[in-house]
């Protein structure tokens, strides 16, 4: 049997390979999924712990959807993008590109610091499975 230190690093890596594997954000529920098929006897408080963890190191980086109540994460490496919320699943998706020229929509006198974007709609996997 693995001391803690070894399942507490095989926890973080099966956590980490979480994130570089689904290339999306996900939340605290779908790393659990994911790094559970490898680790069974992984638990949510591990997994917010390591959340946490990895969010101070700057590994990751949390991404906030307005109006929902629970916030998803990602790798922190990724630049400025947006991101694709599926109505039906709840999953969030990357999206490359910005539309440019906000800076145009701002009010005299006001200046543009940054800006969020958040595409709604289904998924491919829900367009295709959704009744017709």
């Amino acid at each position: 049997m693995g001391t803690v230190m070894e399942r507490q690093t095989s926890q973080r890596h099966e956590i980490r390979r979480a994130f570089e594997r689904t290339h999306r954000p996900l939340g605290a529920q779908e790393v659990l999924d994911i790094a559970g098929k490898r680790l069974p006897k992984l638990g949510i408080a591990t997994v917010y712990r390591a959340i946490n963890q990895l969010v101070e190191e700057g590994w990751l980086v949390t991404v906030k959807l307005p109006g929902e109540p629970t916030c998803k994460y990602e790798l922190a490496n990724k630049g400025h993008h947006h991101h694709f919320h599926c109505n039906d699943c709840g999953k969030v998706y990357d999206v490359d590109g910005c539309p440019g020229g906000l800076s145009d929509m701002v009010p005299d006198g006001f200046s543009l610091q940054g800006h969020d974007l958040v595409l709604y709609g289904q998924c491919d996997t829900c367009e295709k499975t959704a009744p017709r």
